[in-house]
This record gives structure tokens, sequence and C-alpha cells, in this order.
């Protein structure tokens, strides 16, 4: 795996402990609440590089920006209905949906690739058949894959246009705005504005860190790291999530994946890898005279 794959599973492993972060503050916190929090501090450690960002960056990072914040809403939703390793599971399902979504963009696809994401997509399911269902919950998941299947095919389109630095403090910017709205347009039908500073306060130290390091430091990296690898093979980078999710789910909440999980896992595992696999040229065998 080359260098800006490495960064792209580093990316991968700080997302896995959110799931579990993300579980324990939807216990006082909705969906759009914990979106709103995040981006807001992600915005304020983005603002030295969003004061010189040119307008071109405004442009595309409105768009990725809606595209994630959908993605994220949906799914702190879904984990107020299901187990933080179904969510993870669930989510991941954009890796199947990268390689054929980005044939409408005029793309090709690699028939490495979409082995290793039909294989990832099998292990996922393994992972999630013990999980709990929930019709809501899997629906907004759901959705929430869909969203960053986009997003993910997105990027890998706008990242070579600009600063990583400029296109990540930009879509944060507009996330936090239009999670903020959000939050502002919820409270004025249930009042829960009044009662926001009391219920997050439990939660200062996991919002602290879902908006510097799991969104700032993270979305800046996969601009940096999606610049040299394809949307398709990020994907299947991006599978190795839901691994993690349940390394950091049993060790903070305790949950556990039977022997069908842990096989399915390691599918996944093994997806990863054969995405990395590249035949090797033959050798002509030298003229005899």
């Amino acid at each position: 795996m080359n260098r800006s794959g490495l960064l792209l599973l580093a990316v991968t492993i700080v997302w896995g402990t959110t799931f579990p972060l993300l579980k324990s503050a939807s216990a006082d916190l909705n969906g759009v609440e914990i979106s709103a929090l995040r981006f807001l501090v992600a915005a304020a450690c983005m603002l030295p590089f969003l004061i010189r960002a040119p307008r071109a960056a405004w442009t595309d990072g409105a768009l990725l920006g809606a595209l994630a914040l959908a993605s994220y809403v949906a799914q702190a939703y879904g984990l107020q209905h299901i187990s933080s390793n179904r969510s993870a599971f669930l989510t991941s399902l954009n890796v199947l949906m990268v390689p054929f979504l980005g044939l409408l963009f005029g793309g090709r696809m690699s028939a490495p690739v979409l082995l290793a994401a039909i294989l990832a997509c099998l292990g996922i399911g393994l992972m999630s058949w013990e999980g709990g269902d929930n019709a809501q919950g899997d629906a907004a998941t759901l959705l929430c894959a869909l969203a960053y299947a986009l997003y993910v095919i997105m990027l890998s389109r706008c990242a070579s246009r600009h600063q990583s630095s400029h296109l990540a403090a930009t879509q944060i910017t507009v996330m936090a705005l239009l999670a903020t709205l959000w939050v502002l347009l919820q409270s004025a039908n249930t009042g829960a504005l009044a009662s926001l500073p009391a219920r997050a306060a439990p939660h200062a130290m996991t919002i602290l860190y879902l908006g510097a390091c799991a969104t700032a430091a993270m979305l800046f990296l996969q601009a940096i790291g999606q610049r040299h690898v394809s949307a398709d093979k990020a994907t299947v980078i991006y599978s190795m999530e839901p691994v993690f999710a349940s390394l950091f789910g049993w060790m903070w909440l305790g949950e556990v994946l039977g022997p069908r999980g842990l096989i399915g896992g390691a599918i996944v595992i093994g997806a990863l890898l054969l995405s990395e696999w590249r035949p090797q040229p033959e050798k002509l065998a030298p003229d005899r005279q």
C-alpha cells in the first residue's frame, strides 16, 4: 500500500473510534445536535485556512459539505435505534455503491477492486447479521451510506483542484452552518435549544474529540489522501471502518461479535489485501541465438 493509502487507513482507524462515542452521546443528544456541535468545533479549528480559501474552493466545498452533512446526520440518527456495530456495517455498504455509482460519472471499474468491493460487502453483511435490526435505524444508515458514496466520488474529482486545507475548511464550514440552521429550526417546534447546553455538558470531551480530531483533522487528511487514490480503491480502504468500530465497541461498550461476525471481519480484511494485489508482468524469455 502506498503512502496515500496508508494515510486513508489511519483516517479509517480514527473513524472507527467514533461509533461507540456517538452511541454514548446519542443517549442525550439527537443526530442533528451532535452533528452541529462537532462541526462548529471543527470549523473553529479550520478558521485560519478558511480566511484564505478562494471562491472555487467554496463552490466544491458547499457540495461536499452538503453530502457529508447528510451522511453524518443520518448516521447519528440511525445510532439512536441500532447498535454501533450494525451502524458501522451498514454505513460501509458504500464500498459496493461507489464502483457502480462511479460508472454514472464516467468512471471505470477494475476487476480486482470490484471483486474486493463485493467481498467487503459480503463480510460486512456477515458482521451486521448479529447487530439487531430496526427499520428506522437501518433506513437512515443506508441513506448515510448512499450520501457518503457520492461524497467519496466527488472528493476524488475535486481534491486535485484545491489545496487540501482550503477544501476541508470550506466544506466543514458549510456543514456547521447547515447543521446549526437545522438545530434552530428543529428547536422552534420542540423547544430543545434551551436544554441543549445541559444535555451536551456531560459529553463535552466527546464533542471536542469528534470535532477537532475525527472531523477537522480527518477531513483534511482525507482530502490529501484521495488526491492519489481512486474513489473505488478508497472506499475499499474505508471498508475497514466496521472492523475498527467493532474493536473499539468491544473495548469501550462491551459489544461482542460472534463467530459469524468474526468471519465477516476476516473477509473484509482479505478484501482490503485483494484491492492491493497487482499481477506481475510476465517476463519474456531471452531470444535464442
